[in-house]
């Protein structure tokens, strides 16, 4: 895709966060945006903010592990907006914990939303933006913690991994149906992702991610504020994805991985330095 004006976007995890940084820079570039969040009260001040500008929005429930809820939010979008052109399969949890602390309640619920949700985008959107004939881009969000080994983070960082290895694969198997495809890797961004829990299923209430046993209340809190510290506003997060989209630079040899990502690095000192972030 080289021009977003007037195309279609559709975010996962939309309502907060980087979703919602995402929502707005496309929104600001003259795209449509449809938001499909878990969280209803999210969603209803995601819906009062863009109804006071008039931008062309549609903010849908969701829960992204669920196929008939994905497949109904896409059918919403295609008759509010007609196709859809970019899907940010967003959304994620976490449930902090070592390994030996993590139940199977904390990996179904982390790899279902994680890795299950980006599936269930993937495959929801795919056929549709092939035979739609426009071309399009999928950006999966996954994170530094999808190359690099974060302690007390094991379950995340296995299902951002995995996110990681989708992504690249899909960009072979896409490039001949003009979709691209990227996969954003921040580091510590200021969101509520921390927070998680609290939209997690009663069904997988036990886990140590659940309770918080690994650590007392307030370790727990002097641990957030020192993450809190380090964190960057989402805002220019969600303009360096709009930028990815129309401009990608992705090389196809998974041999060139290594300097790709000493590019993107650089790209975004350069980036930060020119806005004072």
């Amino acid at each position: 895709m080289r021009e977003v004006a007037g195309k279609t976007a559709f975010i996962t995890g939309g309502a907060s966060g980087i979703g919602l940084a995402m929502a707005r820079s496309f929104s600001a570039a003259g795209m449509k945006v449809v938001i499909a969040d878990i969280e209803r009260a999210a969603l209803d001040a995601v819906r009062s903010e863009f109804e006071a500008s008039n931008a062309p929005l549609l903010a849908v429930h969701v829960d992204v592990t669920d196929r008939a809820d994905m497949k109904a939010a896409a059918d919403a979008a295609e008759a509010r907006f007609g196709n859809v052109h970019v899907v940010c399969n967003n959304a994620g949890v976490v449930a902090a914990g070592r390994i030996d602390d993590m139940t199977y309640d904390d990996w179904d619920w982390v790899t279902s939303v994680n890795v299950g949700g980006v599936v269930n985008g993937v495959q929801t959107f795919v056929g549709r933006l092939k035979a739609h004939g426009e071309g399009g881009h999928i950006v999966n969000t996954a994170s530094m913690a999808g190359h690099i080994v974060v302690p007390g983070l094991g379950v995340y960082t296995t299902t951002k991994f995995a996110v990681v290895g989708l992504s690249e694969s899909m960009l072979p198997d896409l490039l001949a149906h003009n979709i691209g495809v990227s996969v954003l890797c921040p580091g510590v961004v200021d969101t509520r992702i921390f927070d998680s829990g609290r939209n997690r299923p009663e069904r997988f209430q036990g886990g140590a991610g659940a309770r918080d046993e690994t650590v007392s209340g307030e370790e727990a809190e002097a641990v957030m504020a020192r993450v809190r510290d380090s964190a960057i506003d989402p805002a220019p997060v969600g303009d360096m994805v709009l930028h990815a989209i129309p401009h990608p630079d992705i090389e196809l040899m998974t041999d060139l991985r290594k300097r790709e990502m000493s590019d993107a690095f650089a790209r975004w000192r350069i980036y930060r330095e020119e806005r004072g972030i």
